[in-house]
């Protein structure tokens, strides 16, 4: 059985933000970094739709969770 394979600019879609590379990389910027004891998916600029999503992805070890722990390191990265 082939496992689903995510990558950035899926998420983004699934998540209904602007998905080309160009917005992923603005919406990092301007959003990031999280503090480090902001769990991703409490972090103020999500939907609760979104921010269930995010968190279900992880608990649920889902295959989305490769790509929401990306996100996760890239909102929480220091420039």
């Amino acid at each position: 059985m082939e496992q689903n394979v995510h990558n950035m600019n899926n998420l983004f879609a699934q998540l209904g933000k602007p998905s080309n590379d160009s917005d992923i990389a603005r919406f990092l910027a301007t959003h990031g970094p999280l503090a480090n004891e902001v769990p991703l998916h409490e972090a103020p600029f999500w939907t609760p739709s979104q921010a269930e999503f995010l968190r279900d992805a992880v608990c649920e070890d889902s295959d989305w969770a490769e790509v929401v722990d990306e996100l996760n390191a890239g909102l929480h990265a220091r420039q």
